[in-house]
């Protein structure tokens, strides 16, 4: 009788610290859930965050420096058909990759998509602008050599030209 008075009260010992410590655990839990949940959550201040709207400016730029790169090339008459097809390639290429970067781009600044702190989402966002701009600057010094050859090409032709008269 004694040892079975002995192992309940051991039972209600051992019943009462499980206990005790599976609601102290469901309580940490419960924290570490509204923790997660906050991650979730995307303060303002990072929507506001300048580098969002630079790397949307320099999207703008991206896009309409191609389209009219491409345009000029096109018109021109100083690119072959294989030419002007690689271009295209090219642009087309970095025009995704800037798509990526806008897709992300929203992740970040979006809630309930990504568990991230603020310092995150900010890194997040300089890494973004970074890229793009790196996109901005190879378009660029990409659209400058382009059209280099087509000015080149435009003069060998003018010289050409002139060339002819002179032996007519």
């Amino acid at each position: 009788k004694n040892i079975l008075s002995d192992m309940k009260k051991g039972y209600q010992v051992v019943s009462g610290g499980y206990n005790a410590i599976k609601n102290i655990s469901e309580g940490n839990f419960s924290l570490h859930e509204v923790f997660l949940d906050g991650l979730m959550l995307v303060s303002p201040e990072i929507k506001k965050y300048r580098r969002v709207s630079d790397i949307i400016t320099y999207q703008k730029h991206i896009i309409s420096e191609y389209r009219s790169a491409f345009r000029r090339f096109g018109a021109s008459g100083n690119f072959s058909v294989n030419e002007l097809d690689y271009l295209g390639r090219v642009y087309k290429q970095l025009f995704e990759q800037s798509l990526d970067n806008l897709d992300e781009l929203a992740m970040v600044i979006t809630s309930a998509k990504l568990r991230m702190s603020d310092d995150e989402r900010l890194r997040a966002i300089d890494r973004i602008f970074s890229d793009v701009e790196d996109k901005l600057v190879f378009l660029r010094d990409f659209n400058s050599k382009a059209s280099s050859l087509s000015l080149a090409r435009e003069r060998q032709r003018s010289d050409l030209k002139q060339q002819m008269e002179l032996y007519r």
